[in-house]
């Protein structure tokens, strides 16, 4: 029963360490989806994939769109392949 409770402790450690990693991205801000299930992307030139942004109010990303800018993100969710980005939350607009 230890040995169960201890490697799921270390399971969700290794969970915890991995989501939150801050990066530095710069591109271009989109919309993208249809009418009901749109979402908020930005394009990162350097390593070509796409983020979706989960806090488009907070810096009125909105309004931004089809402009090219530099934000620095924190990873909420990794990307699970093709169709479905990887998450992030804007920190800080550079």
């Amino acid at each position: 029963m230890l040995k169960n409770i201890l490697a799921l402790v270390t399971f969700f450690g290794f969970i915890g360490c991995t989501e939150g990693q801050s990066i530095d991205l710069e591109g271009r801000i989109a919309m993208k989806g249809s009418a009901m299930l749109n979402y908020l992307t930005i394009y990162d030139k350097q390593t070509q994939k796409s983020y979706k942004i989960q806090n488009k109010e907070a810096f009125n990303l909105v309004n931004r769109q089809n402009q090219t800018i530099r934000i620095e993100a924190k990873i909420i969710k990794e990307a699970m392949g093709p169709g479905y980005p990887a998450v992030i939350e804007v920190v800080n607009i550079k």
